[in-house]
């Protein structure tokens, strides 16, 4: 049985499956734990200057400390702590380290783990890392153990919020992973709003009553606004308690698609939109993104959640894009200014006053140009993965050549029945979808246009530049965008919140593009629109 060094809680060094004694000094302990974690040769006069104090015998010190060591995790065929003249190391030969293994194991997964591995690296957590290892007197070292800590805690994060998503459909079985979620950041807002949701899913509304007491006291001192983001979030418990048409966590997926209506209108240039409207209360207006189906987006895993969300409490009013969907397939003028011309139409043929206005992706620049022309109109902006210049606007000359190699791909292979062409385009939108996504989106791509279209509207997306028009939007407006986004870069989407005056900017911790439904980073969106659209009333 190998040696083991765990470090994911207090420091401990266990031998053919007992914990071994460690030296009773705390530095020595330091040292072993720095030098197991880093498993990199450091300089002697490095070390010293970590751990020891110069009035001291700073080599004496580091001397009698590796003797220690190699009593303590050396055998009698294998040296772990080399030392030469210069510099001392680990090596991790036949030796586990936890905190390697974890960092070897989420990296070298490429997102494929299953819940059982996961909630077996989940298990390896005991507490703090590296706890009671500290050393105020030595600031060196005790800078490397805080930054070391966060970056843990990430990762301990990560996992939990992998398997939360695993148990997704099942929330008695992701409520433990949801309690270790605000066990290693009680004041972390969005792993309280969704261990409160997942309360309320699985019937505990008493216990999910008093974690938003719990989570009110913590976070009412340092954020007013999420006193009542966790409001709604309780209050939506209540709604689908006795909502008649709730099953207990959402309703229905196929009554919204039953209840919409369905209609058209012209455009300036005679193309005809397909727009629809779906729920009940003041309206809420989305402009047109790329690849959707009036029809087919309400039985789709990508895409139902998020209409679900912006239609809960209003009227929602949405469009196919010109060359897409239900709208005309044939149009002429693929441009940026007839998208804008489509949005202008749906409004003007759904006879709606003032409204929010929702984009997402290229909608956001819609959106954007939209308000600015009619603020009489928009009284909110919502934008989300979005960005003031299309890829060719941007400069950067490798993202227009792998773009342009994108355009043939899609111009070859998108409507052929195999998705294989259509599969590169899937796995940048959705690195961490499920298989029924993934096959969802690849199909959705082939219904909503044609090849050629296709090609068009991309084209078209790269020619957008809204940069001179962000400082002239006059109103609210929430800006959102997924960290790891692989289509549109996190940088672009700070420049929209940078760009327009009094934005609010919410980083989301995800991969894909649009959060799908049981990320985290999802309920954290979910939050945040709810709170700012409910402001406004």
């Amino acid at each position: 049985m190998p040696l083991e060094i765990r470090t994911l809680g207090g420091l401990e060094v266990v031998r053919d499956g007992e914990p071994a004694a460690l030296p009773a000094s705390r530095k020595t302990r330091a040292l072993l734990a720095y030098l197991a974690v880093t498993a990199v040769p450091h300089r002697r006069e490095r070390l010293c200057e970590l751990f020891w104090e110069i009035p001291d015998d700073p080599r004496g010190s580091l001397r009698w400390s590796l003797t220690k060591l190699r009593s303590l995790v050396d055998d009698a065929d294998i040296q772990r702590v080399v030392a030469t003249r210069e510099a001392v190391r680990f090596d991790p030969h036949d030796a586990d380290v936890d905190v390697l293994e974890l960092r070897n194991a989420l990296n070298d997964s490429s997102g494929t783990l299953g819940p059982e591995r996961l909630a077996e690296i989940a298990a390896w957590f005991r507490g703090e890392f590296l706890e009671g290892v500290d050393l105020p007197n030595c600031p060196a070292f005790q800078n490397w153990l805080v930054a070391e800590r966060e970056s843990v805690r990430a990762l301990r994060r990560q996992v939990l919020s992998a398997l939360i998503t695993a148990y997704g459909n099942d929330p008695e079985a992701a409520l433990p992973h949801a309690r270790a979620l605000v066990e290693v950041d009680p004041r972390d807002e969005t792993a309280q709003l969704l261990l409160i949701r997942l309360l309320g899913r699985a019937g505990r509304v008493r216990e999910a009553r008093e974690q938003h007491e719990i989570a009110r006291r913590l976070l009412e001192e340092s954020d007013v606004s999420a006193t009542n983001r966790l409001a709604l979030a309780l209050r939506e418990i209540d709604t689908a308690r006795t909502d008649p048409r709730s099953d207990g966590a959402s309703a229905k997926r196929d009554q919204p698609n039953a209840l919409q209506k369905i209609r058209f209108c012209t455009a300036k240039d005679g193309v005809r939109i397909a727009y629809a409207t779906v729920g009940a209360g003041p309206p809420l207006a989305k402009a047109a993104n790329w690849l959707s189906h009036l029809e087919y987006d309400w039985e789709s895993p990508i895409w139902r959640h998020l209409m679900a969300l912006l239609s809960e409490r209003h009227t929602l009013l949405r469009y196919d894009e010109r060359g897409n969907g239900l709208s005309d397939l044939d149009a002429k003028d693929i441009s940026f200014d007839a998208f804008v011309s489509d949005l202008e139409a749906v409004i003007e043929a759904s006879d709606v006053d003032r409204f929010p206005l929702f984009g997402l992706s290229q909608g956001c620049s819609v959106a954007i140009a939209y308000a600015v022309r009619h603020p009489e109109r928009v009284t909110r902006l919502i934008l989300h993965g979005g960005y003031p210049r299309g890829w060719r606007k941007r400069g950067d000359r490798e993202q227009i050549i792998a773009r342009e190699a994108m355009l043939t791909l899609v111009r070859i292979g998108w409507g052929q029945s195999n998705p294989a062409f259509r599969q590169v385009y899937t796995s940048l939108f959705f690195p961490d979808g499920t298989q029924e996504q993934i096959d969802w989106f690849n199909e959705l791509q082939r219904i909503c246009t044609t090849p050629g279209n296709a090609v068009r509207l991309l084209r078209a997306m790269g020619e957008i530049d809204v940069s001179e028009l962000l400082h002239q939007v006059r109103v609210p407006t929430l800006v959102t965008h997924c960290k790891g986004d692989a289509v549109i870069p996190f940088e672009e989407g700070r420049k929209l919140a940078m760009g327009i005056p009094g934005a609010r900017f919410v980083q989301l911790e995800s991969m894909n593009h649009l959060m799908l439904e049981h990320e985290p980073a999802w309920m954290r969106f979910a939050s945040e629109v709810r709170a700012f659209l409910a402001s406004s009333s």
